[in-house]
């Protein structure tokens, strides 16, 4: 054993270095962790969230005033704390940072810590993890890193006082196997991991950070191949006074996790489109496209890596955003936080212009970007729920895998009160919405949202990127799924094939109203064929067709 691995004390220096291992670590596991997640539909997958998430307290320790040696533990883990709840990206980022929260909690103060130390904290970020989600679910991250605090708490306990220099490395090895252990036993815990064959990917996620922190303690510093994340955008402005023969301008940047030939991407894109630009090294690929497929687009460059921006726009409408943009640039930057000057106001989550139009006629006053494949960070919510001049703020995630991070924003606002209302589909949003009377106090507007929600029915129209075994159903790279409430209620590699169960489905709940949301990547004539089979399953109902612009479904329906 080095004399490295003979470390019995965990100060902030180490500490810092164990969460720049995990940070890098993730970066470069990340591709591997989505691949296990089962859903088929890329949702913010888990080993992107984790990444994002940790590469958010990565880049707050990457403040050259963090590389001296000369600050506590204590003060470490709560920059890291703090940059991981403002960066949670989905279910898997906010649970991270909360079991962070309390870890950093536990060690407040400390200028450094022993093994029993140590191992009470993570026993403390376990707590807060449990404590703030609703129903924790066995078989997941929450299991491994009960189980793993678990072996800490015991090899800690095997000496007599926290005064026994008790070394790391073993601890953490033995910390690791525990969490190995755990990690196997999720797929017999979780009935969906069952079905699928696979452990959770949180919990993979977790080990890998365990795994980083060892390695700390051990001296190496782990070197990510992948790069770090950045906010980089691509600019294809120079487009902009092109011809236009096709509808969508279609731009996103693509994190590589694989070195696929990106000439076949190329060669791809000159089927569906022109003024194509693919720019790309080793770390990214930026990609600018026209086309009326942006969905098949994006789908296809999910095969290079993972999503990390994107912007789908129609270009007969870009003149006017141009001179919209000219017009905000000449307007001061908006404060970080809006005055007070009424009772109620509401932030709402969606992706597509047509989505966010479709709000802020219904009231809403900020609209955060983001839904499927690109989840927003908590950070990302309440910077909006501060612009917004109310002195109580709803906030509609409208998407299952972003409640959780919405959820941290409650008591976190600046001189505001948060509600929000767990909304997991657009159509759930826009049904609180339509309740929403300023009027009455919050409690009643709550609990008018809360029953509106329940009384409406989503299904969506979507493609799978990848294969899957998901509700018991082998799915195909390439099919057409509907899903209901988040559910697999069809999968056929037609669309034709899926009327039938649409139009049954649709049918049997008797809907007064039925409106149909067009994605970026809608078929003129599957929508046409969509309304006339929903039409004849529903005679009586009202339908409307909303050009909603979102990506990854082409289609959300809504029944009422």
């Amino acid at each position: 054993m080095s004399n490295t691995d003979k470390v019995t004390v965990l100060s902030g220096q180490l500490f810092r270095d164990m969460i720049l291992n995990a940070s890098a670590v993730l970066n470069d596991k990340k591709q591997s962790i989505n691949e296990l997640n089962v859903f088929p539909v890329p949702d913010g997958d888990t080993g992107t969230n984790m990444s994002l998430t940790m590469g958010n307290a990565a880049a707050a320790l990457g403040d050259v005033k963090y590389e001296r040696a000369n600050h506590d533990l204590g003060e470490i883990a709560g920059v890291v704390s703090s940059a991981l709840l403002r960066g949670a990206r989905g279910n898997s980022g906010v649970i991270l940072s909360l079991l962070f929260r309390g870890f950093a909690q536990s060690l407040k103060g400390k200028e450094s810590a022993m093994a029993g130390d140590f191992a009470r904290a993570l026993d403390d970020g376990v707590k807060a993890a449990y404590s703030a989600v609703m129903k924790p679910a066995e078989g997941t991250i929450l299991t491994v890193s009960r189980l793993a605090k678990d072996a800490a708490i015991e090899y800690a306990e095997t000496y007599a006082d926290d005064t026994t220099e008790i070394e790391f490395a073993p601890l953490l090895v033995k910390v690791i196997e525990a969490s190995k252990a755990a990690l196997a036993d999720t797929i017999n815990l979780n009935p969906v991991l069952k079905k699928a064959g696979v452990v959770d990917s949180g919990g993979v996620g977790y080990v890998y950070i365990l795994e980083a922190m060892l390695a700390a303690v051990k001296g190496e510093h782990w070197t990510s191949d992948g790069g770090t994340e950045t906010n980089a955008r691509a600019d294809f402005s120079v487009f902009s006074d092109e011809d236009i023969t096709f509808s969508y301008c279609t731009e996103f940047i693509v994190t590589r996790t694989n070195k696929k030939d990106t000439n076949n991407l190329r060669a791809f894109l000159n089927t569906l489109g022109d003024s194509i630009v693919v720019v790309d090294d080793e770390e990214l690929i930026k990609v600018h496209v026209h086309t009326d497929q942006p969905g098949v687009v994006i789908t296809e460059a999910l095969a290079y890596g993972t999503l990390f921006s994107t912007k789908i726009e129609n270009m007969r409408e870009q003149h006017t955003e141009k001179l919209k943009e000219e017009i905000a640039a000449e307007i001061p930057a908006e404060p970080e936080f809006a005055e007070i000057e009424k009772e109620i106001g509401v932030v709402a989550v969606c992706a597509g212009n047509g989505m966010a139009e479709v709000f802020k006629n219904l009231g809403v006053d900020r609209i955060v970007s983001g839904g499927q494949t690109m989840n927003p960070s908590t950070e990302d919510i309440l910077r909006e729920i501060n612009r917004v001049p109310a002195d109580k703020v709803f906030v509609l995630p409208n998407n299952s895998n972003i409640v959780l991070a919405a959820n941290q924003c409650v008591g976190a606002a600046h001189e505001r009160d948060v509600i929000v209302i767990p909304t997991t589909s657009i159509p759930q949003g826009v049904s609180a919405m339509l309740t929403l009377d300023p009027d009455v106090s919050a409690s009643e507007i709550a609990a008018a949202m809360n029953e509106a929600k329940d009384n409406v029915k989503t299904i969506s129209v979507t493609k799978a990127a990848r294969d899957s075994n998901f509700d018991g159903a082998d799915i195909k790279e390439g099919d057409l799924l509907a899903m209901r409430e988040g559910k697999l209620l069809s999968a056929a590699p037609a669309f034709s094939s899926l009327l039938e169960t649409l139009k049954e489905t649709i049918g049997g709940y008797e809907p007064e109203f039925i409106t149909i949301y067009t994605g970026s990547d809608a078929d003129s004539d599957q929508t046409d064929e969509l309304e006339a089979a929903l039409s004849a399953a529903a005679p009586d109902a009202e339908i409307t067709i909303v050009d909603g612009g979102q990506p990854v479904y082409a289609f959300i329906i809504s029944a009422e």
